[in-house]
């Protein structure tokens, strides 16, 4: 008997990375899984990865018309869901200066659109007690020097100060700052 005998899960993104891994553990754990993605030749090969218990259909979580599609397919094969994994996203790096408006709808409308509608469509399928897991990247925590503002110490301009002192197009890793929740001084601006 494993953990989730029985349960149906969506898994958005699934045909790659941590929308695969997580599909082929919830498959193992008992769960029937329907995976997406935009491409069908990587879905075909997730499918044969997972091996059983999964489905795949094929769509672009930004474009309503495909999730109403998944769910309907979800809807027809099993008829309610317990958990959604809103896991689809991308990053492809552009910083502010050269950032389009096809850049910003691109990344918008899957990492943020995407997962809100990937939810609201979810709702009428939703089993007593389901799950919702939204899949989110970590790169606040950290930065990515040219694309972030960085703030650390108590007066929230440290680290921020550091980079205009170096002036503009100059910014560093962040493993190259001081950092000042190491120094022993700073409170943990980690928690900002």
């Amino acid at each position: 008997m494993g953990a989730l005998d029985g349960k149906v899960a969506v898994i958005t993104g699934g045909n790659s990375g941590i929308g695969l891994a997580t599909a082929k553990r919830f498959v193992k754990e008992g769960a029937y899984v329907f995976i997406t993605g935009r491409r069908q030749a990587e879905l075909d090969a997730a499918v044969s990865l997972i091996g059983k218990n999964v489905t795949a259909v094929q769509g672009d979580v930004s474009n309503l018309d495909d999730l109403d599609r998944l769910y309907e397919v979800v809807r027809k094969a099993k008829g309610h869901v317990d958990i959604v994994f809103a896991n689809a996203g991308v990053v492809e790096p552009v910083s502010l200066a050269e950032s389009t408006p096809e850049t910003f709808d691109k990344h918008f409308n899957l990492n943020a659109r995407g997962a809100y509608f990937t939810v609201q469509k979810a709702l009428p399928l939703l089993a007593n007690k389901a799950s919702i897991i939204l899949s989110g990247s970590a790169a606040w925590q950290m930065g990515i020097p040219g694309y972030s503002a960085y703030f650390g110490d108590e007066s929230g301009f440290g680290l921020l100060r550091q980079e205009l002192d170096r002036g503009v197009g100059q910014p560093r890793h962040p493993s190259e700052r001081d950092q000042p929740w190491t120094d022993g001084n700073s409170h943990d601006s980690r928690r900002l």
